[in-house]
């Protein structure tokens, strides 16, 4: 029988709702498709980890993967979540895997290639109008 399981997309989060708005439009793909999912945000921004978490645990979820929308993984990614995620595993009694930073997988630089490329298009088109 498999356990309940969620994703979860760990952006770094902003005061500014137009950067949070540009994450939660790059995360609309997964979370539509991906049944469960959720974004969450580190600081600054709602929901936060502990939120989503703390929900998920809620309606009977033991084991969620978070998957940082980070290209690196700088002092955030290899101190301050995985200290996040060691207190929340422990005051919920939940397993939590931290996946790798997305910018680690190479599709993700054939996407910017893609976009580099429609980019430069664009900018031909736009300066021979």
């Amino acid at each position: 029988m498999n356990q309940p399981h969620r994703i979860i997309l760990l952006a770094h989060g902003s005061s500014d709702q137009r950067w949070c708005d540009t994450f939660e439009q790059l995360a609309a793909p997964t979370l539509e498709s991906v049944e469960g999912s959720a974004i969450a945000y580190m600081e600054l921004a709602s929901p936060t980890l502990e939120d989503v978490v703390g929900t998920g645990k809620q309606n009977g979820i033991e084991q969620f993967t978070v998957v940082p929308l980070f290209l690196a993984a700088g002092r955030h990614l290899r101190k301050d979540v995985p200290g996040m995620i060691a207190d929340l595993e422990a005051r919920f009694g939940v397993v939590i895997r931290l996946a790798d930073p997305i910018g680690k997988n190479p599709r993700l630089g054939y996407a910017i290639r893609d976009v580099v490329t429609e980019e430069l298009e664009t900018g031909t088109e736009n300066a021979s109008g």
